[in-house]
């Protein structure tokens, strides 16, 4: 999948939500996935055992963009690829 075809989808998908959650033994985490301005945005939540976890909204990384798409490809609008 091309960086050009990334951004098309990104930009016909705006608005395009996804939550999920993690449970395991030391992480319970909410993930909330959107698609905005022509960006993948992640905003994570949750509780660890660990105590120098963080959770924050970030832009995703290229990589993270790529493997998003590709997991959630049907899910998306893909007309005129």
């Amino acid at each position: 999948m091309t960086s050009d075809v990334r951004q098309q989808l990104l930009d016909q998908n705006e608005g395009f939500e996804l939550k999920t959650k993690t449970s395991m033994k030391n992480l319970s985490e909410h993930r909330h996935c959107r698609i905005t301005g022509g960006e993948l945005r992640i905003r994570s939540s949750g509780k660890t055992s660990w105590a120098d976890s963080r959770f924050e909204e970030s832009v995703a990384s290229s990589e993270q963009t790529h493997r998003f798409l590709r997991e959630h490809l049907l899910e998306l609008n893909t007309d005129g690829l």
